[in-house]
């Protein structure tokens, strides 16, 4: 089925269609709120919230850009939204236990422990440091190096310029270089 016989079922109100597209975009959604949220929780419930209001507005979608695009921007807003939250309930303590060995499932078994290990230490310290990042850094690294979008789609998404998203991706590059040279032993 194509992309656009997709979208026309879909504003139709055929569910089938919708399953399908939910299937379709399930993975890349999850991952672009986890880029931006560093947390699984946070980001499978952003994911849930995004596709409902895709649902809500898949009718309002014109074709003016990719349905990717389109998807990607409604996800970047309830992401958004969701940090917005995280802000202003800065002073509540959170008592969840963060653990971190199940973020991350090594198929290959050539590694030895021990570079698994290191292996390991290297993606903990590159999560931390993007998330100690500002959201609209921890935005564009997802888009861009996580997700591998083009400049321009990436523009789309950020309702800005190209050279915009050049020079926001460069500092925001810089500045995750700067978080992981404090444990540069690790990279060399």
């Amino acid at each position: 089925m194509s992309e656009t016989e997709l979208i026309r079922l879909c504003q139709e109100g055929d569910m089938d269609a919708f399953n399908t597209l939910v299937e379709k975009y399930q993975t890349q959604v999850i991952n672009i709120a986890y880029g931006m949220l560093s947390d699984k929780e946070d980001a499978c419930d952003a994911a849930q919230e995004a596709f409902v209001k895709i649902y809500k507005s898949i009718g309002s979608f014109k074709g003016k850009s990719a349905l990717s695009t389109w998807i990607y921007r409604i996800v970047s807003n309830v992401c958004n939204d969701m940090l917005r939250k995280r802000r202003r309930n800065a002073n509540t303590v959170s008592i969840s236990v963060q653990d971190d060995s199940k973020d991350m499932e090594i198929t290959d078994s050539a590694p030895t422990p021990e570079e698994l290990l290191e292996l390991s230490e290297q993606q903990r310290i590159l999560r931390t440091a993007i998330a100690e990042l500002s959201a609209e850094y921890r935005e564009i690294i997802t888009l861009s190096d996580i997700e591998q979008l083009r400049y321009e789609e990436i523009s789309e998404i950020l309702k800005c310029p190209v050279g915009t998203v050049k020079s926001r991706l460069n500092r925001a590059r810089n500045a995750l270089k700067k978080k992981i040279l404090k444990n540069r032993e690790l990279f060399l």
